[in-house]
């Protein structure tokens, strides 16, 4: 054992190559992607919101005739394509506000891949499409922090807490 050594480097060296591991690996399905709320092009803005609101989700997948994947309206969409702009989303339509043609992932394409997406292009949710591009799921930034959690459980579950913490249970912005 070298002067740099201790008994923690084994340990931690074993727990960056199952990481390393993990993230070449694994795959999207291993998030458990929650269903994504499916709406057309002519929807309100309102409505959006709404079902996104009381299904507590941060986006809705827009979708063609055929059920293909046309667009994606998220909150950021909310702020800086409605409120940022004074749009009315009573009278504004999904079409006018969304981002259209989205990139979109499946689930069988690597959890590695999606945190790419997500940090290089500054995605925080990504559809998830079959081979027809029918929308079969969203993936999210807290669905890729629960997948982390579980490969670290120790290092998560044993963290020393701050000056307060946050209620789990409690709905918020953050």
């Amino acid at each position: 054992m070298s002067e740099f050594d201790d008994e923690l480097s084994e340990p931690l060296e074993q727990e960056l190559r199952d990481l390393h591991g993990a993230l070449l690996d694994d795959q999207i399905r291993l998030l458990a992607p929650s269903e994504p709320i499916v709406l057309t092009a002519d929807t309100t803005v309102h409505e959006a919101i709404g079902r996104m609101v009381s299904q507590h989700r941060s986006g809705v997948v827009v979708v063609d005739g055929a059920g293909r994947l046309t667009g994606v309206f998220t909150e950021r969409d909310v702020l800086i394509r409605v409120v940022g702009q004074g749009r009315d989303p009573v009278v504004t339509r999904l079409a006018e506000v969304m981002t259209p043609d989205p990139e979109a992932l499946g689930v069988d394409d690597r959890i590695g891949y999606a945190i790419n997406r997500m940090s290089v292009a500054g995605y925080r949710t990504i559809p998830l499409v079959d081979a027809q591009r029918r929308p079969i799921g969203i993936v999210t930034v807290n669905d890729v922090l629960r997948w982390l959690a579980e490969i670290f459980p120790e290092e998560v579950l044993n963290v020393r807490p701050g000056d307060k913490l946050k209620d789990p249970s409690r709905v918020d912005s953050g």
